[in-house]
């Protein structure tokens, strides 16, 4: 039984729609369980589908916190355990998580193993302290009652252990694994009207975000530096691809940097592989990351990146395959810019290191393994183990 708060876009709603379709049924049956999608979020409930998974949705798991809703979805997740008597409970996201452990150990039976996926985490950087030291003490008691943890990334792991949700040897790190065929296939000529329609000539430096308009994004940052790269002389393009409660607030910024049709917002969009071919650099100024799939996709198209170094970014993009910036730093960002854009050849020799990288390390079939052996691992320890 595998549990998501939604089925949003961005990568948890990748991972678990892949590994609920994907584990051999022959060994596996897998039921995913989701909530509904939050206000103005951006939808992936196609995925499971996708991937020949059975979904099920669960009235009161998204995202927001509202007291009678998630005892609604407390009940009906024990009851769901109940009917199905599951060997394993996987659970994913922040709010899945609690509302899935404890129903685990509500639900009638033998119980469970549990195991629990970080896809990044809240724990700092979101809220304030008060809120914070609550949540972290709620995770720790979470913890407590999981058989397994796992982070996304060693960042991931290491800050966990860092705020002393549970000692390292609880966590297992498992990168994300993602279909990347597409990307990895894609003729450069597919990003031409892309190219068109964001206004990027020929000579222009297509840089590309994909992700949620969201404070913890800090698309102030990025804007902030591509207005410096282009004082600098750089045909700097920024396309923006999502949406989110800050658009209208970085639309202004946007203007007030005077950056006019240098920027470029168009929303979500369902084609991301000719919008990724379209670019020649991806960014990401987030102060707070898991595994970022954007940064994933665009390598596997064999293009740099420009990014932050937070979280899991530093497993993608390396040395040789795009340039790392403090948090924070709108002129660091700037200037790494700037870097890309007077470099061709080391820009092209960094895309095509980037697509080797990843093309392995973030497969979809090495995830479904990988979960496969620590399954098999869990389901044959002795009792207590």
């Amino acid at each position: 039984m595998r549990i998501i708060a939604r089925l949003n876009v961005g990568g948890p709603a990748h991972h678990v729609s892949i590994l609920s379709g994907r584990l051999d049924p022959t060994r596996y049956e897998t039921l995913l369980f989701a909530g509904r999608l939050g206000s103005g979020e951006g939808s992936f409930e196609h995925l499971p589908a996708h991937h020949g998974a059975e979904v099920r949705y669960i009235d009161g798991l998204g995202p927001e916190l509202e007291p009678r809703q998630d005892i609604r979805a407390l009940v009906s997740l024990a009851c769901a355990m109940r009917r199905f008597r599951p060997h394993i409970v996987h659970t994913h996201t922040a709010k899945a998580g609690t509302l899935g452990r404890i129903a685990a150990r509500a639900a009638l039976g033998p119980r469970p193993i549990v195991v629990h996926t970080y896809h990044g985490h809240v724990l700092s950087g979101y809220f304030g302290p008060v809120k914070t030291r609550a949540f972290r003490a709620i995770e720790r008691v979470l913890a407590s009652m999981s058989d397994q943890l796992i982070g996304v990334s060693r960042a991931t792991v290491d800050d966990l252990v860092a705020m002393r949700i549970a000692p390292r040897s609880r966590f297992t790190v498992i990168p994300v694994g993602l279909d990347l065929d597409d990307f990895l296939d894609v003729e450069p000529s597919a990003g031409d009207a892309f190219r068109r329609e964001v206004g990027a000539t020929e000579d222009d430096l297509l840089a590309l975000f994909v992700g949620r308009l969201a404070p913890i994004k800090r698309l102030d940052v990025l804007l902030e530096g591509v207005a410096i790269a282009r004082r600098e002389g750089a045909p700097l393009r920024l396309a923006v691809v999502g949406d989110g409660e800050l658009r209208a607030e970085l639309e202004a910024k946007a203007r007030a940097l005077h950056l006019g049709g240098a920027v470029t917002f168009c929303g979500f969009r369902t084609d991301l592989t000719s919008t990724v071919a379209a670019a020649d650099v991806a960014v990401l100024s987030s102060d707070n990351e898991g595994t970022p799939v954007a940064l994933i996709e665009a390598a596997a198209a064999a293009r740099p990146a420009v990014s932050t170094r937070v979280g899991g970014v530093a497993d993608i993009v390396r040395a040789d395959t795009g340039i790392l910036v403090a948090a924070g730093d709108s002129q660091e960002l700037a200037r790494a810019l700037v870097r890309i854009w007077q470099n061709p050849a080391a820009r092209s020799r960094m895309g095509d290191a980037g697509r080797a990288h990843v093309r392995d390390a973030f497969s979809a079939q090495r995830l479904v393994r990988d979960i496969d052996d620590l399954y098999m691992r869990l389901l044959t320890a002795p009792q207590g183990g």
